[in-house]
């Protein structure tokens, strides 16, 4: 089922409907890809990738905290350990 329907000008241009525009995210100077899957051509934002996004491809998993002490404590123990010695 379409989304929402668009009639193309004598000049090859389109308006996107606000209901695309509004799942896309897109705006006035706003630059969109248009792919080709199959017999469909697929249209999507292009170019807008946020740091949210960069920082999920990069770190996939949150670090684990199981196994790691608190610091402070593990700060206590190396000063205890360091002047016991001497």
């Amino acid at each position: 089922m379409a989304i929402a329907r668009s009639k193309v000008t004598s000049r090859g241009q389109i308006s996107v409907p606000l209901e695309v525009r509004r799942r896309l995210g897109i705006g006035p100077g706003s630059v969109l890809a248009w792919d080709e899957q199959g017999d469909a051509v697929v249209v999507r934002r292009a170019g807008t990738v946020t740091s949210a996004e960069i920082h999920a491809v990069l770190f996939p998993k949150p670090p684990k905290s199981g196994g790691r002490s608190d610091p402070k404590e593990g700060i206590r123990k190396r000063m205890r350990a360091r002047y016991e010695l001497a």
